[in-house]
């Protein structure tokens, strides 16, 4: 089995830039990071969206009325950490399981990249990154946990060659 990208440019009227183009990026970081998270099956949903879109979203599943620029919504139980739910070899699923769904504002992350001075490729990297860490039970609600989950991202965006 794999772990595959199912993807969506959720923006209205085909907006610049093309998502598309992000893509291949994107199946490459999902590799990398089920390779070192131990995962060998699943699906992963994208969409793409605007700050009005994603900013709906914050206030209808988060409370937060404001835009942000990614966010992740896992398929797994509340409490489950690790790859350890995602089984592999005899035990795995017959079909893909779908881990979740990831949001990114798209014209948020290039403003990002651009506050920051890296790369589109770096913070759109970064934020898909980051929601599928979420996706596989992974938080930064406390110091300890953060620094868990800022380093297993970083050591992924490292290896594909995205660092600051």
């Amino acid at each position: 089995m794999a772990v595959t990208l199912e993807w969506m440019d959720g923006r209205a009227g085909g907006a610049e830039p093309a998502a598309d183009k992000w893509i291949p990026l994107l199946e490459r970081l999902l590799a990398e990071t089920a390779a070192a998270e131990g995962v060998d099956n699943g699906v992963v949903s994208l969409t793409f969206t605007d700050d009005e879109g994603i900013r709906e979203l914050n206030r209808r599943f988060r409370g937060v009325d404001a835009p942000t620029d990614v966010l992740s919504f896992p398929m797994r139980e509340a409490g489950e950490e690790g790859p350890e739910a995602f089984p592999a070899g005899e035990e795995a699923f017959e079909e893909e399981e779908p881990l979740g769904d990831i949001v990114i504002s798209l014209p948020r992350a290039l403003a990002q990249a651009e506050e920051y001075g890296h790369s589109a490729e770096r913070e759109i990297g970064f934020l898909f990154v980051h929601g599928l860490l979420h996706l596989l039970g992974y938080d930064h609600d406390t110091e300890e946990r953060e620094r868990e989950m800022f380093s297993r991202q970083e050591a992924v965006l490292a290896k594909a060659g995205l660092v600051r």
